[in-house]
């Protein structure tokens, strides 16, 4: 659905547009997560396919500058307190909590009485490392939809995470470490700061570039279990039935070779499927996503008492076929997204 522009007006109404930058507001001239260098840019969260370097300005949440100033460093940031309105051009802007990652967020534009929201990445289950997720009520919902299919139901996050430790234990049975993948930018802290919540006191150790992450969310006053750097013991150092974190990357490389014996886990919504543990060759597969699954999507929608949604990034064809039988005017944004990490 993609809009003539005229001066800072849209033809048909629309407050955000496509173009090939990404999804733009004429009336406040930005954009949202330009893929490009662009002149001004609000930024929903700092993964590496929201947030990129060489924009003119950066329009952040204040509790994500943590987060971008370490992965894009020294920028022209301009922070926002969750919910405070700032002006760009015709537009009022805010941001507002979209419990996915530290700083996340959703972002309300209104532009002569009509309020649309781009959803960035959320998620709905509660997360001791970021402000959970705030409806925003609006005309139009931008939506995320990575995990856009009714098979998408998450077990409850203290379920998964007693599994991971069971599994840990499990395999000192055996002699083996138990190395866990997963994102270095939320979900790895998100594990850490719940085992801590569950009462684990056993250390765990890092792959390096967790480890960095980890330390910004610290700084950010993140509580989490303690935590120690693989690169910091020997080389040949025992590792059994100690849980270690990795990035994704990691799997297959050589800095598997430090570990003697080991079995391999990935925490992702992916791991719903069992075929993708199968074609991933994952000893274990456990179901932990930072993205709201099928029942959040739909109650997201609800309570944003949005007529009009459009579905981007994922599958969006299941979500927009069940809103439209619902009686709302559902559409699409194709917009090209990468992996979170």
């Amino acid at each position: 659905m993609v809009s003539s522009i005229v001066g800072t007006r849209v033809a048909n109404g629309d407050l955000i547009v496509l173009r090939p930058e990404g999804m733009y507001c004429p009336a406040g001239d930005f954009y949202i997560d330009p893929s490009r260098p662009v002149g001004c840019a609000v930024i929903t969260h700092g993964h590496g396919d929201h947030a990129r370097a060489g924009m003119g300005c950066y329009h952040v949440a204040t509790a994500g500058l943590p987060i971008l100033e370490w992965r894009l460093g020294v920028q022209h940031y301009i922070c926002h307190a969750y919910g405070e309105p700032f002006r760009l051009g015709a537009a009022t802007v805010s941001l507002h909590p979209a419990g996915h990652v530290l700083g996340s967020a959703q972002v309300r534009i209104e532009v002569d009485g009509q309020v649309w929201v781009a959803s960035g990445d959320y998620k709905r289950q509660p997360d001791p490392t970021c402000t959970p997720f705030e409806p925003v009520r609006c005309d139009t919902f931008i939506t995320e939809c990575t995990f856009g299919s009714p098979i998408y139901r998450w077990p409850e996050t203290s379920a998964v995470i007693a599994e991971i430790a069971a599994w840990r234990d499990e395999c000192a049975e055996h002699g083996e470490a138990a190395i866990l993948y997963c994102y270095a930018l939320g979900k790895a802290q998100r594990v850490l700061a719940e085992l801590l919540a569950m009462g684990e006191t056993v250390p765990v150790w890092l792959h390096g570039a967790v480890d960095a992450g980890v330390q910004v969310y610290r700084r950010a006053g993140v509580a989490m279990i303690e935590t120690q750097r693989v690169a910091d013991e020997a080389r040949g150092a025992e590792f059994a039935g100690r849980l270690v974190i990795a990035p994704p990357s990691a799997a297959g490389s050589s800095w598997l070779r430090r570990f003697r014996r080991a079995q391999q886990g990935f925490a992702s919504g992916w791991m719903q499927l069992r075929g993708n543990r199968r074609r991933g060759n994952y000893d274990r597969g456990f179901v932990l996503s930072d993205h709201a699954d099928w029942p959040g999507l739909l109650q997201t929608v609800q309570q944003s008492d949005a007529r009009h949604v459009i579905a981007t990034h994922g599958s969006t064809d299941a979500l927009v076929r069940a809103l439209n039988e619902k009686g709302l005017t559902a559409t699409t944004f194709a917009l090209s997204r990468g992996e979170e990490d």
